[in-house]
């Protein structure tokens, strides 16, 4: 199979969909890979480097779209790119498709069949190819919070670990999973008071035993979100339902339950938010505030550490890009936890959650 990776056009997008490792894993399998120029210089990996272990590289998006069976890539297509995929051609990357309907129509359209990394499975449940940037979105959800803090940045002028005799920043988390727990590792590292909610008990039982004391566990209803945001000085939503959107768990009325220039950092955006103040912003522009509350809702927050990000991602997605050039399409149908990341074929939404979510 002719694999075809683009440079990643989203703002402020510094990751790539194979790096020179990944590429070289294909070609040894026997599959050819095309590289758009310069589609590795975020993660200063220059083309004579994918030249060097055997792909093409080719000058433009264009040539790489027409010619390769399969698209790999880290974001969403932008829409001067999904009008130049085909029908028969495999898509592999995130799609995000939930709160996306005009990307959902256009990949219909083209006909493409396109896996996203965010729905396929593993063996115990979880989401492999989302778990590791969820690791890296939750620990710079603290880095985020902390910075829009800074009076200088418009946030209250807290730091988020107070210094003796001053009390550290209050740090309130949304969710228990991956994203939570790495956020919550980070908050605590840098010595704030820190809050997580789930509603999961046996999953808050886990968090207990695994901080030790360190983290405040509660259960999440309404009522205890409530109590938990007149205190909190930076809350991260992190809480996500696979292939449909994120629940709104902090309604505009709540804000006003707020400190004056608390922070939110939304790192469910990608999903449609968990704030329903939220909208999607860029590392160009991260922040904006809503009845004097900073919002941090970057849609891309691992792009800008694109070293880590790319390899902790090949790394996830590689078995599984192997097992499509192989096979296609086919192996969807041969591996049950592939099965799920299959979000449109043939014109249609297949995957029920993602389905629901936009109406189809």
């Amino acid at each position: 199979m002719l694999v075809g990776v683009p440079k990643e056009i989203k703002n402020h997008e510094y990751r790539v969909g194979l790096t020179p490792e990944a590429a070289r894993e294909y070609i040894s399998r026997g599959h050819a890979v095309i590289v758009e120029t310069g589609a590795g210089a975020g993660i200063d990996k220059s083309d004579a480097e994918y030249a060097r272990i055997g792909a093409e590289i080719v000058s433009t998006a264009e040539e790489v779209f027409a010619r390769a069976d399969m698209i790999v890539k880290v974001k969403e297509p932008q829409p001067g790119e999904w009008t130049q995929l085909r029908e028969g051609q495999i898509l592999f990357t995130y799609l995000h498709l939930a709160p996306d309907p005009d990307q959902a129509r256009g990949l219909m359209e083209a006909g493409v069949s396109a896996v996203a990394y965010e729905t396929v499975t593993g063996p115990g449940g979880g989401l492999p190819l989302l778990a590791p940037m969820s690791e890296v979105a939750g620990r710079l959800s603290i880095e985020a919070g902390a910075q829009a803090l800074r009076a200088n940045n418009g946030g209250r002028g807290t730091l988020m670990g107070g210094v003796p005799g001053v009390l550290p920043a209050r740090v309130v988390v949304l969710g228990g999973g991956v994203v939570g727990t790495q956020a919550a590792r980070m908050a605590v590292g840098l010595g704030a008071d820190v809050e997580i909610f789930d509603r999961s008990l046996p999953r808050l039982r886990q968090l207990d035993e695994m901080f030790q004391g360190r983290v405040s566990t509660r259960y999440s209803t309404a009522g205890t979100i409530e109590q938990a945001l007149t205190a909190a000085d930076v809350v991260i939503g992190a809480v996500l339902i696979p292939g449909a959107s994120a629940p709104h768990l902090v309604p505009r009325e709540d804000l006003k339950l707020m400190k004056n220039r608390a922070v939110l950092v939304d790192v469910a955006i990608d999903q449609g938010g968990c704030f329903e103040t939220s909208k999607a912003t860029t590392h160009e522009n991260p922040t904006y505030e809503v009845d004097n509350v900073i919002h941090y809702c970057v849609a891309n927050m691992p792009g800008a550490v694109p070293l880590t990000s790319s390899y902790a991602l090949n790394n996830a997605t590689l078995p599984f890009g192997l097992a499509l050039a192989e096979k296609g399409v086919k192996a969807c149908a041969d591996d049950p936890h592939l099965t799920p990341g299959l979000n449109v074929h043939q014109g249609k939404i297949v995957n029920e959650a993602v389905a629901a979510s936009l109406g189809f």
